[in-house]
């Protein structure tokens, strides 16, 4: 399966985002899925793509051209796609991807989790959508979407692929329906 993974072009402040980015890295190659990523070989993003490379998993990457300077392309992507605009480079992950799981990052990791939240409830996705929820990363944004639903403006039924997850238990009970 072709799994996108959003993360930080950044490392974080802790070093359990490095360990969550290294097992997820081998959590892919241990199940033979490919990662679709931004293509940069910065903080957490380098880090999951050596770890993918470094155990011969496949790699797709997708990087802007304005981008190459600052996040510096990753030299061990099996297909590459090179893109003009951030808004292209989302839209090229989501055509590459099956699924897709978000890790701590910044606001790019948001606004393109959060478009997968919507794109799986207009039932445009078929896949999953997990989030990682590292000591409560994304609470906030669960609290959001549970209060959406509170108030009636997201119904519970279609965000049913969308997963807050812990444990790599978790992760293994959504990809293992």
């Amino acid at each position: 399966m072709k799994i996108a993974v959003y993360l930080g072009s950044s490392s974080g402040t802790d070093e359990k985002y490095a360990k969550l980015t290294i097992a997820i890295g081998r959590w892919l190659i241990e199940h033979d899925h490919t990662l679709v990523y931004g293509a940069g070989s910065k903080g957490l993003m380098g880090l999951l793509a050596d770890t993918v490379h470094q155990n011969q998993g496949k790699i797709i990457g997708v990087m802007p051209e304005f981008l190459l300077e600052q996040e510096k392309l990753y030299p061990g992507i099996d297909e590459l796609y090179m893109v003009d605009t951030m808004s292209k480079r989302k839209q090229k992950m989501i055509d590459e991807a099956e699924s897709f799981i978000a890790l701590p990052g910044g606001p790019g990791t948001l606004e393109e989790v959060t478009e997968i939240i919507s794109l799986i409830r207009l039932d445009q996705i078929s896949g999953s959508c997990v989030l990682w929820n590292l000591d409560g990363y994304y609470q906030p944004l669960k609290n959001q979407l549970d209060r959406m639903i509170e108030c009636g403006f997201l119904s519970a039924d279609t965000i049913q692929r969308v997963h807050f997850i812990t444990s790599m238990e978790e992760l293994n009970a959504i990809f293992s329906e």
